[in-house]
């Protein structure tokens, strides 16, 4: 038996219309090449299938049987194809991303949206200090890194999301008797700093840098999260991205100190290598975000 699909189709176009020239017509086909497909499908079988008496053709009981059997062939064939269709309309595959420990704050919000409406999309998400994110993003382990400062090497391309103030916050309220005094003795209040490698302690550092000053340094701890606690206890002082102690700040567990040169503003920004080919799943979240990033950040990042 070598049935073919295209064989079933012509058959099945015969029989609904009961002639070979219409059918050859509909299927865009020559008449001859519809004769000699029919009749191949024919011989694979010991009864007759049509009866062609001058120019009408009778479709016997057995074609009918036959027919009836190739048309569920072909309505499942479609089923198929149609399944193929939606799925290849569907977005699947992996989106790897690396964010700066801070950016786990921000992330999120840009990726709900998108992950709701592709079901099939899996998130990869590695949470690394900045040192460490570059490092992913040079060696193309991951599509996209979220970063608040760039790095001073190396070739990117970039789509900025946001504003990210830094603030020097405290447990204890500090006011200053004059506006332009800037009072804050850095060599005197003990000194909070994330680890070598961090986004934030590079910002840092350059505006001790820029400042001339030298602060105390206390401790050194590897997350925003322990330099947040530590703070919280009383331990020091330290320049922290707002949108981390957000929480803390409006409850008034933390209170800024209002230090001249602050707060300090770098810009959250999604970066990947220049000429990456990115994956229809990176590259469709590129293209959601400049669509709605807008929106995005007025819902969730705008002060009320």
């Amino acid at each position: 038996m070598n049935y073919t699909l295209n064989q079933f189709q012509i058959f099945n176009k015969v029989v609904q219309l009961r002639s070979i020239t219409k059918a050859a017509v509909e299927l865009n086909l020559t008449q001859p090449a519809v004769s000699i497909q029919l009749k191949n499908f024919q011989d694979q079988f010991e009864s007759p299938l049509v009866e062609i008496i001058g120019k009408k053709v009778y479709v016997t009981d057995f074609g009918l049987e036959v027919s009836e059997r190739t048309e569920q062939i072909l309505t499942q064939v479609q089923s198929i194809s149609n399944l193929n269709k939606e799925k290849s309309k569907r977005l699947t595959g992996k989106l790897r991303i690396a964010v700066v420990s801070t950016g786990k704050y921000v992330m999120p919000y840009f990726l709900s949206d998108f992950l709701n409406e592709n079901k099939e999309v899996t998130l990869l998400m590695d949470v690394n200090n900045g040192a460490g994110v570059i490092q992913s993003l040079e060696n193309n382990e991951i599509d996209l890194a979220l970063v608040s400062v760039l790095p001073k090497k190396g070739n990117f391309e970039r789509l900025e999301l946001l504003p990210n103030n830094l603030f020097l916050v405290g447990k204890n309220p500090i006011n200053r008797k004059k506006k332009s005094e800037d009072f804050f003795d850095y060599s005197q209040f003990p000194f909070i700093y994330r680890e070598k490698g961090s986004s934030t302690r590079q910002t840092m550092e350059r505006f001790i840098e820029k400042k001339k000053i030298q602060p105390v340094k206390k401790l050194e701890l590897t997350s925003n999260e322990a330099v947040k606690q530590a703070v919280l206890a009383g331990l020091g002082y330290s320049i922290m991205p707002e949108i981390g102690i957000r929480n803390e700040l409006s409850s008034g567990l933390l209170h800024v100190v209002p230090a001249k040169g602050l707060p300090i503003t770098t810009t959250w920004q999604l970066i990947w290598l220049k000429g990456k080919r990115h994956t229809s799943v990176s590259n469709s979240f590129l293209k959601h975000l400049m669509n709605e990033k807008d929106s995005i950040i007025e819902e969730h990042f705008k002060k009320k």
